[in-house]
């Protein structure tokens, strides 16, 4: 074949809906323009992907960049700066910042923040207030917005709905789907006591399973009721698991690494407050449990819920330490490490990290390696094992709870829509994101 391409991907082992084999792939104009045996081809760039997979650009559907209002937690630049360092290729960032992203304004602010900043490809979560459900139908709408994000239990910021009529109005303004924080307010506010001062160990006591059950049985009956898609994002209970099966006509469902690769009281007892998030981390039968799930096909995507707070902050006494810990950068190694460790398939990764937030969300163009789709690539080498360190870490924070682990699989190539922009754990292009178009609002685009 004697096509010239911008850039050829040679000699991988690559994945697609065909399967998992050996193949190249052609790039045209920042798009796949052939998959398959190209030794003929010429190309202004190639890369030697002999030895590495080749994956479709990992999808991180939950972020925390914390900009604007706590820039000194993060921001979009050194946000994303660490998901392209990870193997991320896309973020949709969350609307919890200060102002909170309510209202089309902030958007805006939000996108014109982005520009020429971020490293990845990005959407922004429009935030349900009660003050803000009339306008919801309309916001979500907007360029750049990947959907509706609704707090059902107080967590970091201000945003909070929590009353069944008001969930149940927001349900029923728009139609894309609507991710939720599912924890039952009431519940926590009766038994925040139960959070001893200097006992970070006793988070999972407070905000505890029932609190977590509660919600996901409202909220997926306010859905079932209003006829609207739902998204539960970071399932941390067994006790979900068995009321979101029973909803998969409707309904999908995130869990995030750090619930699946850490289990209580051994994790508090060595990170003490940096192993606290919310909801929280908890005991090793929910652990199990949610691996279940992902066996099962319960859980459709894994996000990293990426929040990070300074060490400062952590440093505090609990229960005035924030909730939240960095993991855009550690999501695609450690669930690598967990295919590595035969707990899922290379088939279930890429359909956890790419897949599964292109189908849920509807992304146009992201999220497989087929002809005509952008080329966006997580380059792997499962073979490599390498310890994970603060000092890796790009995010503001510093730090990770996973600090002094060995894994086993890493990215070693981030490829954006035909730039490669990270090579061998080092950024090599300048800031290349763009905003992420969805089907539902490609006349926006």
């Amino acid at each position: 074949m004697s096509e010239t391409f911008d850039l050829l991907v040679r000699g991988g082992t690559v994945v697609t809906a065909n399967g998992i084999g050996p193949a190249d792939v052609g790039v045209i104009g920042g798009r796949i323009a052939a998959i398959g045996s190209l030794s003929g081809a010429k190309a202004a760039e190639i890369f030697e992907a002999r030895g590495l997979h080749v994956l479709p650009g990992a999808i991180d559907s939950q972020v925390h960049f914390r900009e604007p209002g706590n820039e000194h937690k993060e921001d979009l630049e050194t946000g994303s700066r660490a998901a392209v360092l990870g193997g991320i290729t896309a973020v949709f960032e969350m609307p919890n910042t200060a102002p909170p992203t309510t209202t089309r304004e902030a958007i805006a602010d939000k996108l014109a923040r982005a520009r020429n900043r971020m490293h990845c490809d990005y959407a922004f979560y429009v935030g349900a207030t009660p003050g803000n459900i009339a306008e919801l139908a309309v916001l979500e709408r907007l360029p750049g917005v990947c959907g509706v994000k609704a707090f059902l239990g107080s967590s970091t910021g201000t945003l909070l709905l929590n009353k069944p009529e008001d969930i149940l109005a927001a349900l029923k303004s728009g139609n894309r789907r609507v991710a939720v924080h599912s924890e039952d307010e009431d519940r926590l506010i009766a038994r925040k006591h139960l959070a001893e001062r200097g006992k970070p160990a006793t988070h999972p006591v407070w905000r505890d399973v029932e609190a977590a059950r509660a919600s996901t049985e409202r909220v997926l009956a306010l859905a079932k009721q209003a006829g609207r898609r739902l998204h539960v994002l970071h399932i941390t209970t067994g006790d979900e698991i068995p009321l979101l099966a029973a909803a998969k006509d409707f309904a999908t469902a995130e869990t995030t690494p750090q619930h699946l690769t850490l289990s209580a009281p051994e994790c508090y007892e060595r990170l003490g407050s940096y192993a606290q998030m919310n909801p929280p981390i908890r005991d090793e039968s929910h652990r199990q449990a949610l691996w279940a799930a992902v066996r099962e096909g319960v859980i459709d995507v894994i996000g990293s819920d990426h929040a990070p707070h300074t060490r400062e902050e952590k440093d505090k006494t609990y229960p005035d330490t924030p909730s939240g810990m960095p993991g855009v950068q550690t999501l695609v190694t450690l669930l690598l490490d967990h295919v590595s460790k035969g707990n899922m398939s290379l088939e279930r990764f890429v359909d956890l990290t790419a897949h599964g937030p292109q189908r849920i969300f509807g992304l146009a163009g992201k999220g497989r390696i087929a002809r005509g789709w952008d080329a966006d690539f997580t380059i792997v080498d499962l073979n490599h094992s390498r310890t994970i360190e603060n000092s890796w870490i790009a995010s503001r924070c510093g730090w990770t709870p996973f600090d002094g682990m060995t894994t086993k699989g890493w990215a070693v190539a981030t490829i954006l829509r035909g730039q490669i922009v990270m090579r061998d754990f080092a950024l090599t292009a300048p800031s290349r994101g763009q905003p992420l178009r969805f089907v539902e609002t490609l006349q926006h685009s």
